[in-house]
């Protein structure tokens, strides 16, 4: 399956199929880039996953360059040392080959290599948005996972060290002029990995339909990505070479970005302050956080998790939505196990010590506002010792 590469806007222009990375020197061509940066990790160069891209470029006469130091959860440093790897190499355009780490990174390096710093100048809390000025080096991203789908989105999420928290650089610039969804990429992918990053995406989805904005295009678009992650990501769990279940995936992340234009909510903040004060991989916490979430979200948003227990097949003709709501949330529960995700956070190594300080650190990050239902500091709290458990 997928044989066929197929070619789509919205409103990045995306290329999706096997062997979908072929066409990377026509895409750099149609953009006018002569020498490309490849902003990855060094993870992928040892595994020789860069070669994809390099072999490619090598065979096409397309001089490049390589930086392979982006982190998981990235830091401001690691984009500081993606611009200036920008300029010592003199290129003209970006491409970002990875998970959502590196395309995050990539994101933003080119407003770094061509514009003032520090980076935090950018955040989009102090309307930082607002300093962003284009045209910025075109840019290329080509994922390696099926999770944050930051190929198609128009943020990037960076750690502040200097804070211990993340925070975000949003713009439309920040949009790729390309994305290059090859399911091949994928094939391989360690399990936990695989199911870590599925439910990123999952969640990306699931928030975005209670999220309380009118927009019902994300809201048609989140619902048949929560359909395909039910459908398939267990299956790319349990089968790394299923590239029929590693292509939806690829699907569902990004349908998961797209549909997150109407923003996220708590689970998202409890995660990306687990990530920056305890090092929680992203797609863990969000996975051992987003169950609680939906708990605390049922009473107002029962009718769209209604909608989320028919995209697992569960028959809710003649069930009330707190009723269907109640199946959905039991669908997820028992997904998890199945997916070999941590029970708890407990299990995943957090003292109970930290959750004060995490509580703290996910108050201050902005998913949580548009949360169905409000949020104060001493809820997130409360969350976070559901998330925690017992070990």
């Amino acid at each position: 399956m997928f044989n066929d590469i197929v070619q789509f806007s919205f409103p990045t222009t995306i290329l999706f199929g096997r062997r979908a990375i072929g066409r990377l020197p026509d895409c750099l061509g149609e953009l006018g880039v002569r020498k490309p940066l490849i902003v990855t990790d060094q993870g992928l160069v040892e595994a020789g996953l860069v070669n994809r891209v390099t072999t490619v470029l090598q065979t096409a006469g397309i001089p490049y360059g390589v930086f392979s130091g982006v982190r998981p959860d990235p830091r401001i440093e690691d984009v500081e040392g993606g611009a200036a790897s920008f300029r010592a190499h003199a290129c003209d355009g970006v491409i970002g080959f990875g998970g959502g780490s590196s395309l995050d990174v990539a994101k933003v390096v080119p407003v770094l290599a061509t514009q003032d710093g520090p980076l935090t100048r950018y955040d989009i809390l102090t309307g930082g948005n607002k300093n962003i000025r284009g045209p910025l080096p075109p840019l290329v991203l080509i994922p390696t996972t099926s999770g944050s789908g930051s190929e198609v989105g128009r943020c990037s999420v960076i750690i502040d060290p200097s804070l211990s928290r993340k925070f975000l650089v949003c713009h439309p610039l920040l949009l790729a002029k390309r994305a290059i969804l090859d399911p091949e990429l994928t094939v391989g992918l360690p399990p936990l990995l695989t199911a870590a990053t599925g439910i990123d995406a999952f969640a990306h989805n699931i928030e975005s339909l209670v999220c309380p904005v009118f927009h019902p295009m994300c809201d048609a678009i989140a619902l048949k990505g929560i359909e395909f992650v039910a459908r398939y990501l267990e299956r790319a769990v349990k089968d790394p070479g299923d590239v029929e279940a590693r292509g939806f995936m690829m699907l569902a992340a990004m349908m998961g970005a797209v549909a997150f234009q109407k923003d996220l909510g708590a689970t998202h903040s409890l995660a990306h302050a687990l990530s920056s004060v305890c090092s929680i991989p992203h797609g863990l916490a969000i996975a051992m956080c987003l169950v609680p979430v939906m708990k605390y979200n049922q009473d107002v948003s029962a009718a769209g998790y209604a909608q989320v227990a028919r995209c697992f097949g569960i028959e809710t003709a003649g069930l009330s939505d707190r009723e269907a709501s109640e199946k959905a949330i039991r669908a997820v529960a028992d997904l998890l196990p199945r997916l070999g995700i941590p029970r708890n956070l407990a299990a995943a190594g957090v003292e109970k010590g930290r959750l004060a300080d995490v509580a703290r650190t996910a108050f201050e990050d902005p998913c949580h506002q548009t949360n169905p239902r409000p949020c104060r500091m001493e809820d997130l709290h409360g969350l976070l010792r559901a998330a925690y458990g017992s070990k």
